[in-house]
């Protein structure tokens, strides 16, 4: 349903027109539920018809009884329980068919991909299994709270221009025993893989550039797919602290040269930068753009995922990245300096330069604006549909 709204001509990666004819629009999006119907290996027929009630409702879904009063869901209640109840789906196909899609074409040719974590609060719930407790902002008395729910790690793709849709292309539900920084690591590694099994990415094309916010162990996630054509660009807190290379030591000074050179720290002053630039910003008018290179974290095998990590802990060097406002827009709020990292040996190579970065940073926000609302809400939605690991495939 986003796919066919967002769609304009050109605007898609490899794609037909816009026309309504079998090459247009409305032929991918048939060819698109055909295939979906073909994933559904049992009771077809009421799954899909629920889908269809849910797209075409028309406003918010409270029960499933009223579902079925929906014309396009073509069952009764009865048939739609039991849909819901015997029906199977083929994750792995559905996955595979998403992936296919056409993407959001970029002029220099790079997939733009955000992952983040959203939750699904369920606190009356308490009989549904595998609730974890789920952080949730607010303001004033209530600025940080614990509610119980279901978090789902969402992978979409970015589009250019002044559009915020983003294309879905995966979902997992994070389980009890699941280390997130690892399953984010394996959900990305197989959005990629089927995206090269898609054409999207071929040997010799850019990498593919992720963007992740600040709650993402930006080290070890660089570490588990440092054999991916992957570019990650990561937000860091304003209190973290990375290091230089190590000067080359005197001849003749006794003990073993040391791993970790000058700090780095976010919270101290913009001083030292290799590379200093200005920008401008739409929204936030003249932005001051400062890059350090080959700099990294000291890594502590206390924490963070590298307790059972075999041998000496790696250096895992990138580009550091701060992006502060140069002054003020009118009516606009001031922009905080915000710290990225691009935990890649690539970051500073000629074809991966710090404005994709942070540039790339910037679109994630999309994102937000694209995950469902279903999840802070009550009631049914077509989140609820959606098993554990399964791929989120219908809106709210």
């Amino acid at each position: 349903m986003a796919f066919s709204m967002a769609w304009r001509a050109g605007a898609v990666e490899g794609g037909p027109g816009p026309g309504g004819g079998a090459g247009g629009a409305l032929g991918v999006l048939a060819g698109f539920r055909g295939e979906l119907y073909r994933c559904l290996t049992r009771r077809a027929g009421a799954l899909s018809g629920l889908a269809d009630a849910v797209l075409c409702s028309g406003g918010r879904v409270t029960d499933l009884a009223h579902l079925s009063l929906v014309p396009e869901c073509g069952r009764g209640h009865g048939g739609l329980y039991d849909g819901l109840n015997a029906g199977r789906v083929d994750a792995g196909r559905l996955r595979r068919a998403v992936a296919g899609l056409p993407l959001p074409a970029w002029p220099d040719g790079r997939i733009r991909l955000a992952a983040d974590v959203t939750s699904w609060l369920r606190p009356d719930a308490a009989t549904s299994p595998e609730r974890l407790f789920c952080h949730v902002r607010g303001r004033g008395k209530n600025a940080g709270q614990v509610v119980a729910g279901w978090p789902y790690s969402f992978v979409a793709a970015l589009g250019p221009g002044a559009s915020s849709w983003t294309v879905l292309l995966d979902a997992v539900r994070i389980g009890p025993g699941d280390d997130e920084t690892d399953l984010a690591a394996a959900q990305l590694r197989e959005v990629a893989g089927r995206l090269a099994q898609a054409g999207h990415w071929a040997p010799g094309d850019p990498d593919i550039l992720i963007a992740l916010d600040s709650g993402y162990n930006a080290a070890r996630l660089a570490h588990l797919l440092a054999d991916l054509p992957v570019l990650l660009v990561v937000r860091v807190r304003a209190g973290r602290v990375f290091r230089r290379d190590v000067p080359p030591q005197v001849p003749g000074t006794p003990g073993r040269p040391s791993r970790h050179g000058p700090q780095v720290r976010c919270d101290g002053p913009a001083a030292g930068a290799d590379v200093t630039a200005d920008a401008a910003s739409a929204r936030y008018g003249p932005l001051e753009v400062s890059a350090w290179h080959r700099v990294h974290p000291k890594l502590d095998r206390r924490s963070g995922g590298w307790q059972d990590h075999p041998g000496e802990l790696p250096l895992i060097e990138g580009t550091l990245i701060r992006v502060a406002a140069a002054g003020q827009a009118p009516g606009r709020a001031p922009l905080e300096p915000m710290w990225l990292w691009s935990p890649h040996p690539r970051a500073a190579a000629p074809d991966a330069p710090a404005a994709v970065l942070w540039q790339g940073y910037f679109r994630r926000f999309d994102l937000e604006t694209s995950k469902p609302q279903c999840c802070h809400r009550r009631g049914l939605s077509a989140l609820s549909l959606v098993p554990s690991r399964s791929v989120f495939m219908l809106a709210a």
